[in-house]
C-alpha cells in the first residue's frame, strides 16, 4: 500500500498541482493534504485516482496497484475499426478456420504438434478479429 500511496503523491508533486488541482476540482493545497501519504487525516478517493490518471497520463499509480497483487501492466494497441459489417465477415471467416482445423485435426483422434501450432495461429487470428470487431463496433 505504502508503494501506491507514494507514487500518488510522488506523480501529484510532480505533475504541478497548482494547474492540475483545478483540473480535478480540487484546490492545490488540499490535493497536495490528500496525496501526503504521511497525512492520516486525508486520503485520495478513487475518483480523485481517476483524475491523476486521466489528466497526467502517468500510471505509477496503478503500476504499484498492480504490483501489489502480483500483476504487470501492459499497454495493449487497440487495432484500427473497419466497417461493422467488414469486421463481422472477417471475425465469421476466422471462427470458420479455427473450426475446420479443429475437426481435421480430430479426424483421425490423434492432434499432432503441426496441427496444435495451426490450431493456436488460427485460433490467434480469431481473437485478433474479435478485437477488430470490438473497436469497429465501438466506432460505429
Amino acid at each position: 500500500m505504502e508503494d501506491f500511496l507514494r507514487a500518488c503523491h510522488d506523480v501529484v508533486l510532480e505533475n504541478h498541482p497548482k494547474s492540475l488541482g483545478p483540473k480535478m476540482s480540487l484546490t492545490h493545497g488540499s490535493l497536495l493534504q490528500r496525496a501526503n501519504h504521511e497525512n492520516g487525516d486525508h486520503h485520495l478517493t478513487i475518483e480523485h485516482l481517476f483524475g491523476l490518471l486521466l489528466h497526467t497520463g502517468d500510471i505509477r499509480p496503478l503500476t504499484a496497484l498492480a504490483n501489489q497483487f502480483g500483476f504487470d501492466l501492459l499497454p495493449r494497441e487497440r487495432p484500427a475499426a473497419k466497417p461493422l459489417m467488414t469486421a463481422l465477415c472477417h471475425l465469421t471467416a476466422e471462427c470458420g478456420d479455427v473450426g475446420r482445423l479443429i475437426f481435421d485435426a480430430t479426424a483421425d483422434n490423434h492432434i499432432s504438434q503441426h496441427e496444435k501450432a495451426q490450431g493456436e495461429k488460427a485460433i490467434l487470428e480469431a481473437i485478433d478479429a474479435l478485437q477488430i470487431l470490438r473497436e469497429s463496433l465501438k466506432a460505429a
